[in-house]
């Protein structure tokens, strides 16, 4: 059981998102930097798409209920426990009244909180994740305020065993963590409206910086810095987006759709993100700057897959180490 004691500006229970239903209108949601999430959760023995807590910006004070085990994974939220700076993508053994604190951010904005076994809120739509607009998901709908009780699920003795036997022996589990920047350099594919757009912007998404504006949420990032236009005016017809598409309204300020994005829109897209490039935006903060790089498909794909292979072992090598540890 986790006990808030004090908000931050925004803590929500998110898994992976919640999938088969944008047809109905529903969006997604989830984990704002999946693979943060992901290797938090399997740093405590938690299948991927476990809930977590996402921690944004400013982090909340969170008292344990009960000894456990934590990761921390994302942005460098200058954690602490009882006043002692904790080491972040490594498991952590945690005391039955022991209160988590954050500080000023070093790097990035958003750190996930996985605690062994998950947290435990009620599916909806086969996820946990919380949908802040519609009030659905999550713990009641809403992000976490001072008093909340956030009930985790138990843990078998030889799970608590072997994780007790990680935090042990902290050199054995050091994950290459990966390092965000305040103004990253980020693969783009070319969007499918990308040739209706004028010369000038077809170079400059590719050569100028980018703001994030103030204006930006779970939603999407808005970007400041040069108009984008088309070459002519044209109406489209809405079709669906996804995490990572770039689209451009009129005013010519273009927007990264992220995780809470909706299910379609009727903007040209100049471009679409990788996949394995989204982290490095979802952990951008107001009045970062971002630049864009040219990457095919099929480069893009196979970055994928290796990022994947990496998950994957990492996997198998903590699954070996418990077995070994039990």
């Amino acid at each position: 059981m986790l006990k808030i004691i004090k908000s931050g500006l925004q803590t929500t229970v998110q898994d992976l998102g919640r999938f088969g239903f944008q047809k109905y209108g529903v969006i997604v949601s989830g984990a704002m930097d999946p693979f943060a999430h992901r290797t938090a959760n399997l740093l405590v023995g938690n299948e991927e798409n476990a809930a977590t807590l996402e921690i944004a910006m400013v982090g909340p004070a969170i008292q344990f209920e009960e000894d456990t085990f934590i990761a921390l994974c994302g942005g460098d939220l200058s954690p602490e426990i009882d006043g002692t700076a904790i080491k972040m993508w490594r498991t952590v053994a945690v005391k039955e009244g022991s209160v988590l604190k954050f500080g000023a951010p070093r790097t990035g904005c958003r750190v996930y909180l996985a605690a062994a076994g998950g947290i435990d809120v009620p599916d909806v739509m086969n996820s946990k994740s919380t949908y802040l607009r519609a009030g659905i998901g999550g713990f009641h709908g809403r992000a976490l305020k001072a008093g909340d009780l956030i009930p985790t699920h138990p843990v078998s003795p030889g799970h608590a065993a072997s994780l007790l036997h990680a935090t042990d022996n902290e050199l054995e589990w050091k994950i290459a963590a990966p390092r965000y920047f305040n103004e990253p350099i980020v693969r783009m594919m070319k969007g499918r409206q990308y040739e209706l757009f004028n010369n000038d912007s077809k170079e400059k998404i590719f050569s100028e910086a980018f703001s994030i504006s103030s204006h930006s949420d779970r939603m999407g990032y808005r970007l400041e810095g040069i108009k984008l236009s088309l070459e002519e005016p044209k109406e489209l017809i809405s079709e669906a987006v996804s995490f990572g598409s770039i689209q451009v309204p009129a005013d010519g300020n273009p927007i990264v759709l992220l995780a809470d994005r909706q299910t379609t829109g009727g903007y040209p897209k100049i471009g679409q993100v990788a996949s394995v490039d989204l982290p490095l935006i979802s952990q951008l903060k107001p009045g970062d700057r971002i630049r864009f790089k040219e990457i095919s498909v099929e480069e893009a794909q196979k970055r994928y897959i290796e990022q994947e292979y990496q998950i994957r072992q990492l996997k198998i090598g903590i699954y070996l180490k418990r077995e070994e540890w039990k």
